[in-house]
């Protein structure tokens, strides 16, 4: 039984006084608005969970627009404390890590070996996201530090979330293109890892907030408890992300 189940049936179970409490219904499964690197681990720590993944940028939009939700979780601390700050989240908690890698198709047509080679391919054609996407503004972070800002003049693509830079990579629209290491397992047949110098590497913190008014409360105070467990890390550590 999920811990959502766990916490529906003590409350139908619950004493009141010295009589047995009327049975309540059972709180809906929660409604998550989640980064798109997180799609295929959630159904794993919740899988009565609802979920509507997409860009952390685009899923904040759609908060500030008013769209119904419990709990959001957001590739970047960026998004959850705006909304926190106006008003619109309760306070947010750091639950997961990621780091960054560069992906080119399995046949590698322009034979990149390093970050480098990147600005010495005439004919790259790179994706990547879109500069207010969490992976977009990690991705400018990388090739800031590394001074080569100008490979981005190589961009065919502006993706709208990781999964879309991952998608163009593995079916060899794309020459390359840089994504979450966690985003590689579910492609890890089509594409080849490049890793980055570790002096590259931004700090890439998930933040997971429950609505200022959320639909139920309880569903998502179970999902955050869930997502925050024992369990849930272990699932987190399973699909590659770190924990705090």
């Amino acid at each position: 039984m999920t811990r959502l189940g766990l916490v529906s049936l003590a409350t139908a179970l619950g004493l009141a006084g010295c009589g047995l409490a009327r049975a309540e219904p059972a709180a809906d499964p929660p409604l998550v608005l989640a980064a798109s690197s997180l799609t295929e681990v959630l159904s794993r720590i919740e899988p009565d969970g609802r979920y509507s993944f997409a860009g952390s940028n685009q899923l904040a939009q759609q908060i500030r627009l008013g769209a119904p939700f419990d709990v959001f979780l957001s590739a970047s601390p960026l998004y959850t404390q705006d909304l926190y700050r106006e008003g619109l989240l309760r306070k947010p908690v750091a639950f997961a890590s990621n780091s960054l890698v560069l992906v080119v198709p399995r046949s590698n047509p322009q034979r990149i070996r390093t970050v480098s080679d990147l600005a010495k391919r005439p004919k790259l054609r790179l994706v990547v996201a879109g500069p207010t996407v969490p992976i977009g503004l990690y991705t400018r972070q990388v090739l800031k530090r590394l001074g080569l800002l100008r490979v981005l003049k190589k961009a065919v693509s502006l993706e709208p979330d990781v999964k879309g830079v991952v998608g163009k990579v593995a079916l060899g629209e794309a020459d390359a293109g840089f994504v979450y290491r966690t985003d590689v397992r579910p492609v890890a047949r089509k594409v080849r890892v490049i890793a980055l110098p570790r002096v590259s590497q931004p700090t890439v913190t998930y933040e997971a907030a429950i609505a200022a008014q959320p639909q139920s409360v309880e569903s998502a105070r179970a999902f955050l408890s869930a997502l925050l467990s024992t369990a849930g890390r272990r699932a987190l550590r399973a699909a590659g992300f770190g924990v705090p």
